[in-house]
């Protein structure tokens, strides 16, 4: 599998110089359907009243703020690495109201204390992630025995008709639109590399188990184009 430059540094701040048309970008290029998805990975946490979450590389908040939005007595922590990002982020939670704070680090060395988490997720982050083995294996260190995990992550269509007109999207219409919008040279011709890049998900599946979870499954979104990995802490 080809290889992808995913230097912490470079693609913080590539985050950080998209930030201010991020969330735009992904509701026009999603056509609306990324808050659905979100919806979908909060209620597969089946949360409890109380619950503590963390939401990993959390961006803006959106998944974040749909937890809340769908168990408002749950209490959300974001953390991410774009400083840029999670300065929206906090607008918008403040905006909102709800229970979740903002914290900046690394999705390798998450600043949390071991097993204070019932539920964590990511929403498109964990291909951005240099050694998402390190990040997984954080995860379970951070989430209590049977804590739910919801990962987000792009595919490719099953669907040989969709799957074609998807790759042609991908490769051309996004990066043109995503520049256009985002005014960023490269950030939208990095998100179909990073997703080709990405293992298949009956692999990224296996990769989840061997680092501390179990009764993981790959569950196909919108014909494929979105994965839900869904897994409990072991």
């Amino acid at each position: 599998m080809p290889t992808l430059d995913k230097d912490p540094a470079r693609i913080s701040g590539m985050f950080d110089s998209i930030a201010p048309r991020y969330d735009l970008l992904n509701r026009v290029l999603s056509a609306g359907l990324d808050q659905r998805w979100r919806r979908r990975a909060v209620r597969e946490l089946r949360l409890k009243p109380g619950a503590r979450v963390l939401d990993l590389c959390a961006g803006t908040a959106d998944l974040g703020l749909m937890t809340t939005a769908e168990h408002a007595d749950a209490s959300v922590v974001g953390v991410d690495f774009s400083g840029a990002m999670l300065r929206l982020g906090l607008k918008k939670v403040r905006s909102a109201g709800g229970r979740i704070g903002l914290v900046q680090g690394d999705a390798v060395h998450i600043p949390l204390p071991d097993g204070c988490c019932d539920a964590a997720t990511i929403g498109f982050g964990i291909r951005n992630v240099a050694e998402p083995g390190k990040a997984l294996a954080e995860l379970a260190r951070v989430l209590r025995p049977g804590g739910r995990l919801a990962i987000l992550e792009f595919g490719e269509p099953r669907i040989p008709g969709i799957r074609t007109l998807y790759a042609w999207y991908f490769k051309y219409l996004l990066p043109l639109v995503g520049r256009f919008v985002s005014r960023h040279r490269s950030a939208y011709s990095y998100l179909p590399a990073s997703v080709r890049t990405f293992p298949p998900p009956a692999e990224f599946a296996r990769t989840i188990e061997r680092h501390g979870f179990v009764d993981v499954r790959a569950v196909p979104l919108t014909a494929g184009i979105v994965y839900l990995y869904v897994a409990a802490r072991a």
